[in-house]
């Protein structure tokens, strides 16, 4: 049993002071009595009671009906009436003020007491469904995109804020109305008309369209300012399952087109920058790399030039110069078309290499620097060491970039000494070559850094050569890695696939 604070509005006082002994028999609080209509207003409004005990005849030009319908609508007190008087036109003028009971006099305790807790369960019922509405509609209000309700024949029932500033209708105007009159909604592109989509749900019922996309046009605004839309329409389905309105959802593509099309153009400008950097350091990479040769070919053409000089030139001497540039140029395009092949990611001309006897070469190859550097080689090589396959040429590159970095590391003068060593060793599998340099060593936080395309901790450098030899590595299937040496100098080592059967 639901206990309740009550107000007796009874122009019979000795009903009233009956009715109050009934309701504290029953466990309820008498919060006040009455006995006029203006008083009972008066009391609801200061003792705000859990429910109203109204006889409809009371005294004063105010009678129950009205005093009921002012309570409701000021406090929302549920009122059960008291009566002897039940004709059609008070049942009537009664049911008006939504009553949540009648009782007629005279009336039995069991009788009132089952009206009261009916009323009471009633309103507490009501009370949960207003508060599940605000929070519906609290809902509906706060989200971002339009939402309409209507009716099962279509008209407009109720339009959150969205949707009013998208139609150019307010709620209040828009009530009542048809879907179509509200929502003028034309095709994207040739600007036809289009079924009123909530129509189009109620007809079709699960055989609808989901979704489709329109053009809105706002009130009073020519087509051309019309909003590309996306609309969502559902059926509502009642407990027996018929259906009696449907919610037309809808939402301005207007900004999300907008930023598609600012991330489309972010995502070309990237792969444009993307190819301008690529054809940059395939640039850069070029000169790099060409640069050793060209200078062995201007080099030995100066030479041949002196020789060509002398009064009696010895031819001898004037064709292994000429066969040198010969080499030289040879080299430099084996090299454009190794760094060319580097970036499609393929080598250029695979084969078998042995990595011990291509070390041998390039340390042959740059002799007369490491001399003019006064950098003393140490080689421990492993004889018939397994055989790499892949691109000589790329491999050499390598290597020689490799040692061109040691040397250019141990050009301080004020060095102690200028010690080069390499190590080439078998593994199950793979072959490791080892360069050591006692130059000034690596930074800790240049270890990953150096490796970057376009990175260099030198004054005058471009910051190709390890980035290539990387690549270079990678695209045999190795690996490259870089140390500070102890206690000076710098490890570089790479390792790769090997194969033991060779060619």
């Amino acid at each position: 049993m639901i206990a309740a604070r009550i107000l007796i509005v009874e122009d019979d006082r000795i009903v009233a002071r009956d009715i109050q002994h009934q309701l504290s028999r029953m466990g309820h609080v008498v919060v006040g009595m009455s006995a006029n209509g203006e008083e009972a207003v008066r009391l609801a409004g200061s003792h705000r009671p859990d429910l109203v005990l109204m006889d409809i005849r009371l005294e004063g030009e105010m009678d129950g009906i009205e005093a009921a319908r002012r309570i409701r609508d000021s406090q929302r007190i549920p009122v059960v009436f008291l009566t002897a008087y039940a004709n059609d036109e008070v049942v009537q003028r009664a049911s008006l003020t939504e009553p949540f009971g009648y009782l007629l006099k005279p009336f039995e305790e069991p009788q009132m007491r089952t009206v009261i807790q009916m009323a009471l369960y009633k309103h507490a019922s009501d009370a949960r469904l207003r508060m599940s509405e605000r929070r519906y509609a609290a809902t509906l209000a706060s989200i971002r995109d339009g939402v309409i309700l209507c009716d099962p024949q279509g008209r407009v029932d109720f339009m959150n804020r969205v949707a009013e500033t998208m139609t150019g209708w307010t709620a209040m105007e828009a009530a009542g109305q048809p879907l179509a009159t509200v929502f003028v909604a034309v095709d994207e592109e040739t600007h036809e008309s289009l079924e009123d989509f909530s129509a189009l749900v109620l007809r079709s019922g699960a055989f609808a369209p989901p979704d489709r996309l329109s053009r809105l046009l706002p009130r009073g605004e020519p087509a051309s300012a019309g909003i590309v839309v996306e609309e969502r329409c559902s059926a509502i389905i009642d407990d027996r399952g018929e259906l009696v309105g449907s919610i037309l959802v809808f939402s301005d593509l207007t900004q999300r087109r907008q930023i598609a099309e600012a991330l489309r153009k972010a995502q070309a400008d990237l792969a444009h920058i993307g190819r301008l950097t690529m054809m940059g350091e395939l640039a850069a990479a070029v000169a790099h790399e060409v640069n050793q040769p060209l200078m062995a070919i201007v080099t030995n053409a100066g030479t041949c030039l002196q020789h060509l000089s002398q009064p009696h030139p010895d031819p001898g001497k004037t064709r292994v110069v000429v066969e040198r540039i010969v080499r030289d140029a040879q080299r430099a395009g084996d090299v454009v078309r190794s760094i060319h092949a580097l970036a499609r990611r393929t080598p250029a001309d695979p084969g078998w290499v042995d990595m011990s006897a291509l070390v041998a070469d390039t340390l042959a190859l740059v002799r007369a620097e490491l001399r003019r550097a006064r950098v003393v080689v140490e080689t421990d090589l492993q004889a018939g060491s397994p055989w790499v396959h892949g691109d000589r040429v790329q491999l050499q590159q390598l290597v020689l970039n490799l040692v061109m970095n040691a040397v250019e590391a141990m050009a301080d003068p004020e060095l102690p000494e200028r010690r080069l060593r390499i190590v080439t060793a078998g593994e199950e599998g793979w072959i490791r070559v080892r360069v050591e340099d006692s130059g000034v060593g690596i930074a800790d936080a240049d270890v990953d850094a150096i490796f970057r395309a376009l990175y260099t901790t030198k004054p005058d450098g471009l910051g190709m050569g390890l980035s290539i030899g990387r690549s270079i590595v990678e695209l045999h299937g190795g690996r490259l890695t870089a140390t500070p040496g102890t206690p000076c100098g710098s490890v570089f080592e790479f390792v790769l696939p090997v194969s033991a059967g060779g060619v």
